[in-house]
């Protein structure tokens, strides 16, 4: 009996800092930004723009500041859709669709910035079940999908058809420390960034532990004749495609008169 309750006793013992150490920290720091401007304006020469993000951090450890333990990740997500991925094959010497997957509710766009390499800031099963970063965005399969063998496939396939359009960036070293607790992070919109609402995303780690979070809206919105054609095609269908057959026809006429042969 006294040998069960001594070994009793020092498993209780042992428990202890296992349970204590189970307990979530309550961290003090808290995390503010800014961004350059709050609205895109879309026109016809759009060739893309930079938005800079501002932040700083409040409460930080002057120690920790020092020694480089904090880590600054930004991201701007863009609107969110359902996205199909198709793959091709030649068949008879003919490259068609054979198979496809459908995506639920992924970034049109996405760009992130951060202070190094995302996978040196936080464990991956952080960044995944906090969605941060290109890897490790929830790609969620709908409809049919078999035994789900060609899902890594298709999801490396959306990755990389993202980032070599440049619709998806990454950009480690993008956010640099400008004093002990102001950060600027910058950010690249493509020439093709949807319409719509963004958000930017800031996130703060300290040693490895993700500490805070903050959000902001941006708009980017078309205007002009981009602006006029956009309203035309999704009020006016019928009336748009209308116009854009007669736009052809007339084009092929003229066409055919300044090049025709004598």
């Amino acid at each position: 009996m006294r040998t069960y309750l001594a070994l009793l006793f020092s498993g209780l013992l042992f428990a202890a800092p296992l349970a204590a150490r189970a307990e979530p920290i309550d961290f003090t720091e808290k995390l503010d930004i800014g961004i350059s401007t709050d609205e895109i304006a879309i026109t016809s020469d759009f060739r893309g723009a930079d938005l800079t993000i501002f932040g700083a951090i409040d409460g930080a450890d002057p120690g920790l500041l020092a020694q480089g333990k904090y880590n600054i990740v930004v991201a701007l997500e863009g609107p969110k859709e359902n996205t199909t991925v198709r793959k091709k094959e030649r068949v008879f010497g003919i490259w068609i669709n054979t198979n496809s997957m459908t995506f639920e509710k992924v970034p049109e766009s996405y760009s992130l910035s951060s202070t190094r390499d995302i996978e040196t800031i936080a464990p991956p099963g952080d960044m995944n079940n906090m969605g941060i970063g290109v890897d490790h965005m929830p790609l969620t399969p709908i409809g049919f999908i078999g035994d789900g063998s060609n899902l890594t496939e298709f999801r490396d396939a959306f990755r990389r058809l993202r980032e070599t359009t440049g619709i998806y960036q990454r950009d480690p070293g993008g956010v640099q420390f400008i004093s002990s607790s102001l950060f600027k992070a910058s950010l690249r919109l493509p020439a093709d960034v949807p319409n719509g609402s963004h958000i930017v995303r800031a996130y703060l780690f300290r040693d490895g532990l993700f500490v805070a979070a903050k959000a902001l809206e941006l708009r980017v919105v078309k205007t002009g004749l981009e602006q006029a054609i956009t309203t035309a095609a999704h009020q006016q269908p019928f009336l748009y495609g209308l116009v854009a057959v007669l736009l052809a026809v007339v084009t092929g006429w003229l066409a055919s008169i300044v090049f025709r042969r004598d």
